[in-house]
């Protein structure tokens, strides 16, 4: 009977390795999520890392971390002519992949197994994106490991082959070339390789540092990958000095526990297999550790704490790509918020400094309220001539309502004169960011959109409207009724639009004097019908609901550039950044 205590012992792994699932399932789906939609310095590979990253998590470390007794995956892999197909036949005893002078000869991976462990691979559990294809023993290697697979689609299946000859705990999957000509079988092959238990890397003595298989190398080290490296043909008497030379390239760049095994340059049988006992230590090695429970699953934990910690690494990297992606979008955001911020200042300054008074507005006003004596008395005495003004607005409402058209018309071309500005500075900023030139292509946006001078006009007319219930608000009390009825709503509403342009700074020579003559006749009349209080105050309201109708009007053009940026996930960066510390952690606990 297994106490409770043994019984804790032997679920404590399980329970480990259900949480490590859970927590790179978490983390498969925070890196699915990220896309790096800009054109940033080095994003490139960022993608790539990303898109390594999830294939890493697929095909070897949540397929590990689920099955862990599941036997070992040894990957044959090297470069292109070293004698990987070869060598996986000796390993066997028997021909089961292509050899030969054509390149590449290894078009399809073929992985073989003991045929009792045939489950653990005829499913999706490792490689899930390699279609499956059952292969037969025929004593033929291009009808047993290559059935249908010269074709395009040859790389992206997995020939299954079961032989009784490969020992019951691992299995030898032959790669394609890590250097091959073909690009689809340079990627599968580093697919292939970072989906290994163990690597069993062939290279020769001529070419045993060229730089493409070392670069892989390389990567096995920061995996902490268990690796055998065979260093094949090599010729009679130069085996110390190669075998030296290698060794010390294998100590210096952190892979001093690999086991090197020679073979010695010979020729092949006509099968093209390699005489008997020319892979004997190898084949030993293999099979003591494919019979070696404790040593298999030292070297399965070995290999995954090393890639997990390998991960926790390049998710740290992508958390700081995304991060470079949140700080680009952030500027041109905020470029184009300070453009149309400064197009909205320099509208409120033309509405205060009086330079809406000029011209057609001026004249407009004049016509409105006459010049000469009219000036002169209403400033002596406005109560005075109230009646007479009145009669005045009520018998030509039409000067008024040509006011309210000449300050549209004017204020319109300020607004959409300065829309314009901030969408020419909004391009030349973007344009000058590698992200904002991606962003716009070659679309032009440096000018007003189309049908915003008509919003523009729409939203002055509201503005007026707005204005005028204003008055009607404050001139509800008993005593101001009878007064604004006696002026007339429009008129009423033409003089406080007056007063909100009436400051006068940027006007010169007659315009000044005119312009603060006008400004006063409608300050004056106000003040007269609400009193100086109420005037000061609809002013006030008056000038904040034009800047707030003004904002919101460029608020909607600036959308025509902030649509173009990505939706933003604000803590991704974050979430990512602390999902390599839990990789971390999980490394070292394991």
């Amino acid at each position: 009977m297994i106490s409770d205590n043994e019984q804790g012992r032997t679920t404590q792994p399980e329970q480990h390795a259900a949480a490590a699932v859970a927590l790179l399932e978490e983390i498969r789906g925070g890196l699915d999520d990220v896309s790096l939609p800009l054109a940033l310095p080095g994003v490139d590979h960022a993608r790539r890392e990303t898109a390594a990253a999830l294939a890493q998590l697929d095909d070897y470390i949540l397929p590990r971390y689920r099955s862990l007794d599941a036997p070992l995956l040894a990957v044959v892999g090297g470069s292109t002519g070293a004698g990987k197909s070869t060598l996986v036949n000796a390993l066997v005893g028997h021909p089961v992949t292509r050899a030969g002078a054509i390149r590449p000869t290894t078009r399809q991976p073929i992985l073989l197994h003991n045929p009792a462990e045939a489950t653990w691979f005829e499913g999706p559990r490792v490689l899930p994106g390699l279609a499956r294809i059952r292969g037969t023993l025929t004593g033929s290697p291009a009808s047993a490991g290559q059935p249908g697979g010269q074709g395009a689609d040859a790389a992206a299946s997995l020939v299954l082959l079961a032989d009784p000859a490969v020992p019951a705990g691992i299995a030898l999957l032959d790669a394609p070339d890590v250097d091959s000509i073909a690009d689809q079988n340079r990627m599968l092959a580093g697919q292939l390789l970072a989906a290994a238990d163990l690597w069993i890397f062939v290279t020769t003595a001529n070419r045993y540092a060229d730089a493409v298989p070392w670069k892989l190398l390389l990567d096995a080290a920061a995996r902490d990958i268990t690796v055998a490296v065979v260093l094949d043909r090599v010729p009679p008497g130069a085996e110390q000095e190669v075998s030296q030379d290698l060794r010390g390239l294998l100590d210096r760049e952190g892979l001093a526990k690999s086991r090197l095994f020679i073979i010695a340059e010979t020729i092949l049988d006509p099968a093209g297999m390699l005489p008997a006992g020319a892979v004997n230590e190898l084949q030993e090695w293999v099979a003591a550790l494919a019979a070696d429970a404790a040593g298999r699953a030292a070297v399965a934990r070995r290999t995954l704490n090393g890639t997990v910690r390998a991960l926790a690494g390049r998710v740290a990297g992508i958390a700081g790509a995304v991060r470079e992606q949140d700080k680009a979008a952030a500027r041109l955001e905020a470029d184009a918020a300070a453009a149309y911020a400064d197009a909205a200042a320099r509208i409120l300054e033309a509405t205060r400094d009086g330079a809406l008074l000029r011209g057609e507005v001026l004249a407009r006003w004049q016509d409105f309220v006459g010049t000469g004596e009219f000036f002169r008395v209403v400033e002596q005495n406005v109560g005075r001539f109230r009646d007479r003004l009145g009669a005045f607005f009520r018998g030509e409402p039409a000067p008024a309502v040509r006011v309210e058209a000449a300050i549209e018309t004017g204020l319109q071309a300020v607004i959409v004169d300065e829309a314009a500005n901030a969408a020419e500075d909004t391009d030349r900023r973007w344009r000058s960011d590698p992200a904002g030139r991606q962003l716009l292509g070659a679309d032009d946006l440096s000018g007003a959109g189309p049908g915003f001078a008509d919003r523009a006009a729409a939203e002055i007319r509201a503005w007026q409207e707005a204005l005028m219930e204003l008055i009607r608000t404050e001139g509800q009390g008993k005593r101001t009724q009878a007064r604004w009825l006696s002026f007339g709503i429009n008129g009423l509403g033409a003089a406080l639009m007056i007063v909100v342009f009436s400051m006068t700074a940027g006007l010169t020579g007659l315009e000044i004097g005119v312009a603060g003559g006008t400004a006063v006749v409608g300050q004056r009349l106000l003040e007269a019908v609400f009193g100086e209080d109420a005037v000061r105050r609809m002013a006030d309201r008056a000038r904040e609901d034009l800047a707030r109708r003004c904002r919101l009007l460029l608020a909607d053009e600036e959308q025509k550039f902030l649509r173009r940026l990505p939706e933003e996930d604000r803590a991704q960066a974050q979430r990512l950044a602390a999902q390599a510390r839990d990789l971390a952690r999980l490394a070292e606990s394991a």
